[in-house]
């Protein structure tokens, strides 16, 4: 029997489920993906802000990866928040045997401002983790701060800057238009051989908490599933389109509230 596809995300929890683990998981489970998990750091969050961090240990984060790939081994890797340098490196040494493709997002500050990587996690994050990334999804300020530049302020230098990230590892890297102006927003995919230009009408709302999480792991999901990379982003982009347009008919607290992931199971 041919078992079901799976994904594993290695990331942080988010207690109020908009974002990290819970978000994974609820992508994963939306498109059809069984999802795993490793947890690299609790936070005591809500739709206003982080109040409080806690990593786990790095032999517990390696012990948890350990499990789900002696075991299930997931069809693709999506990680996100890593909070500490001790926690990259075992995260790099818990999946160097992986062959499967990993997803990378850059997670570095949460929707509400507050810092989620340590500075010296950044410097770790680009040279043991960089290189496992088949794809890097930052947003623009996260590409920036990687490469130590001012943010990309059109498409030439978003392009130049997205270049720039395969040179430090990177195999293909989507520059996320979130952040840019306009009434379209524009994803990029960057690849050594072309650059492609994913396009969604922008929305006005404030419910946008966990966009980047679950569009990395719908990227993830969609690997797992088999698709190639411009359509694993393509099919991604489309169902985080769906999940922002719905956001505002969950009505989840009082600040930024989060994307609805079953936009297309509940009623």
């Amino acid at each position: 029997m041919t078992p079901h596809p799976s994904a594993l995300t290695i990331a942080g929890s988010d207690s109020g489920g908009g974002a990290g683990i819970q978000a994974d998981l609820k992508t994963f489970s939306a498109l059809g993906v069984y999802g795993t998990s490793a947890i690299t750091a609790i936070t005591a969050q809500n739709t206003r802000g982080v109040l409080a961090v806690e990593t786990v240990s790095p032999g517990v984060v390696s012990a948890q990866i350990a499990a789900v790939l002696d075991d299930i081994m997931p069809q693709a890797i999506k990680i996100g928040m890593l909070a500490s340098p001790e926690i990259v490196a075992a995260v790099a040494e818990a999946i160097k045997g992986y062959r499967g493709p990993v997803v990378l997002d850059p997670v570095m500050v949460a929707k509400s401002g507050d810092r989620l990587l340590t500075e010296a996690a950044e410097v770790a994050l680009i040279q043991r983790m960089l290189p496992f990334a088949d794809v890097l999804t930052p947003n623009l300020p996260e590409a920036a701060r990687l490469l130590g530049r001012s943010e990309a302020c059109n498409a030439e230098e978003t392009v130049a800057q997205g270049q720039a990230l395969l040179a430090l590892g990177a195999r293909a890297v989507v520059m996320k238009g979130g952040h840019a102006e306009g009434a379209i927003c524009i994803d990029r995919l960057v690849t050594p051989s072309a650059v492609t230009a994913m396009e969604q009408p922008r929305l006005t709302t404030r419910n946008t908490h966990g966009t980047g999480c679950s569009l990395s792991s719908a990227i993830a999901a969609e690997l797992a599933k088999g698709a190639g990379f411009e359509a694993a982003v393509r099919r991604a982009q489309a169902w985080l389109h769906g999940a922002i347009r719905a956001a505002d008919g969950l009505g989840i607290g009082s600040g930024h509230g989060p994307v609805h992931h079953f936009h297309e199971v509940w009623r």
